[in-house]
């Protein structure tokens, strides 16, 4: 994992092999950001018109190289657009979102390089996090599977120096902690997601939790398995039935974190299907090519809780990760038959595509039983949402405004994209059974809201619940952007320990 580290200025000492500095877009060209002036005065106050004389403009991610020729205890210097100024001031100019976004761009085109300095233009606290964050989550690749010479492909980045004009104080100190953590639970998830279903499944997956938990080595941290002899005897009809087709059975993961200062419980459930052909209800092979994503949720849910427990915070923080494999076998259920849900109601299935609800209901069933203050489950649940929404936005669903509202703020501060989306009452009827007590899909239009409406039939009266369909953000199919790789994102891990965060701190 790439490391993280805080250095006071001037920047033109701090050996490195490249430096980088930001400039914005002024109306007569670049414009140097604060905290570059040291590096400026290096190069004989020529930087600006240098940058502008190799295409510069400040535009926001621009990336743009200049060789220090020996003034710099770095060897390159690199101008980071940071996008326009506001009202001719630079200082605030972009937000925090938009700071890892920039930072990751630079950080991504210096893949090959050992050291990468990064010149914040304040020492504070919030600008040192998202800037080390957006840094070392875009210093990431995914090449397990890849044989030859490691040596003929560019390594990320292997360690992020953040510069600061003073002396990083215990708050900065701090956040470049609190950014170390989250990057390496984002990756660890990337790596979850980004692993062949050859190699992940449900098994496999509750070993990587397990050796997770046992790396961490934290008091409090615990993990426990269920496999698929515990789940039918547990009466997990959603999980047994969903997996019954496959030869590689589900499991039922709990990773549970209690600080002993705790005063807040959040329960976090995550869908794991570890790889979905659909089924029965086959899906087209097209449709199947980035299927290993879809224990996603899953993944978040875990690497989520190790983060809060190598944090610290005086939380109570549980994950539910509900894994299967969804198999077209001899033994996989068909389109009308009948399971028997944990908790004891009855689900007709008519689509065995329809799979992702089925777990997720058992989980957060079992989950409630734990008496949570909140629950929260994450999952790349419907095709609609992606319709909806896009690739980089999710949609959060809940029982309670105010919970949902708390739900989007955490977001919005982590810097992961949601939008709040109804759960209209009407749209319930449309999955009347005529022989059980509900069926697993209703109508067609509107299905990411039908799909909400199902969990929510699952959720104990009195416990405040949100549910976060990521189908879109979760994976990336196109080119990589700001600190955003191709392949698994890791998305939702930073928004669930953000409300953990706001759990310890009172906010929910």
């Amino acid at each position: 994992m790439t490391k993280i580290s805080l250095k006071a200025g001037p920047a033109a000492a701090v050996e490195a092999d490249a430096i980088v500095i930001g400039v914005y877009q002024g109306e007569d060209g670049v414009v140097l950001a604060p905290g570059a002036e040291p590096v400026d005065e290096a190069l004989g106050g020529s930087l600006a018109a240098t940058l502008k004389a190799l295409g510069a403009t400040g535009a926001a991610d621009e990336v743009t190289r200049v060789p220090a020729n020996g003034s710099l205890a770095a060897a390159v210097v690199v101008g980071l657009g940071l996008g326009p100024t506001v009202d001719g001031e630079v200082v605030g100019a972009v937000g925090l979102e938009e700071l890892r976004r920039a930072a990751g761009s630079a950080v991504r085109a210096l893949a090959g390089l050992g050291t990468v300095a990064v010149v914040t233009p304040v020492a504070g606290a919030e600008v040192v996090e998202a800037t080390a964050l957006g840094a070392a989550l875009a210093a990431y690749s995914f090449d397990q599977f890849k044989t030859g010479d490691a040596a003929d492909r560019k390594s990320p980045v292997q360690e992020i120096v953040l510069v600061t004009p003073d002396e990083p104080n215990d708050e900065a100190q701090s956040a470049g902690r609190r950014a170390q953590v989250l990057a390496d639970a984002v990756k660890a998830t990337r790596d979850l997601i980004n692993t062949p279903p050859s190699h992940l499944y449900p098994e496999a997956f509750a070993d990587a939790a397990r050796a997770a938990v046992e790396a961490a080595s934290i008091d409090g941290l615990t993990i426990e398995v269920l496999d698929d002899e515990a789940l039918r005897e547990g009466g997990y009809g959603g999980l047994t039935g969903v997996g019954q087709g496959s030869t590689r059975k589900p499991r039922l993961v709990k990773v549970a974190y209690a600080h002993p200062d705790a005063r807040r419980s959040l329960a976090f459930v995550g869908k794991g299907i570890t790889f979905d052909t659909g089924g029965i209800s086959l899906k087209p092979a097209g449709a199947m090519d980035t299927m290993k994503c879809d224990m996603s949720g899953a993944a978040a849910v875990v690497q989520a809780v190790v983060a809060a427990a190598k944090l610290g915070l005086p939380v109570k923080a549980t994950a539910w990760a509900a894994l299967a494999e969804n198999m077209p076998g001899g033994g996989a259920i068909r389109p009308s038959d009948v399971l028997t849900m944990y908790g004891g109601k009855t689900v007709e299935v008519m689509n065995t595509d329809a799979e992702g609800r089925l777990v997720l209901a058992d989980a957060i069933v079992r989950a409630a039983q734990d008496d949570p203050d909140a629950i929260v489950d994450v999952a790349t649940l419907t095709g609609a949402q992606v319709m909806s929404l896009g690739h980089r936005t999710a949609a959060v669903m809940s029982n309670d405004e105010e919970f949902r509202t708390q739900v989007e703020s955490a977001a919005e501060r982590a810097g992961e994209d949601v939008w709040p989306m109804p759960l209209p009452a009407y749209l319930r009827k449309s999955m009347d059974s005529d022989v059980a007590d509900i069926s697993n899909i209703g109508e067609r239009m509107g299905g990411m809201l039908v799909a909400g409406l199902f969990l929510k039939d699952f959720v104990e009266d009195g416990i405040a619940w949100a549910h976060l369909d990521i189908a879109g953000p979760a994976f990336n199919s196109a080119a990589p952007y700001g600190y955003t790789p191709k392949g698994g994102t890791g998305y939702a891990v930073r928004t669930l320990v953000q409300l953990a965060q706001d759990a310890a701190d009172g906010l929910l």
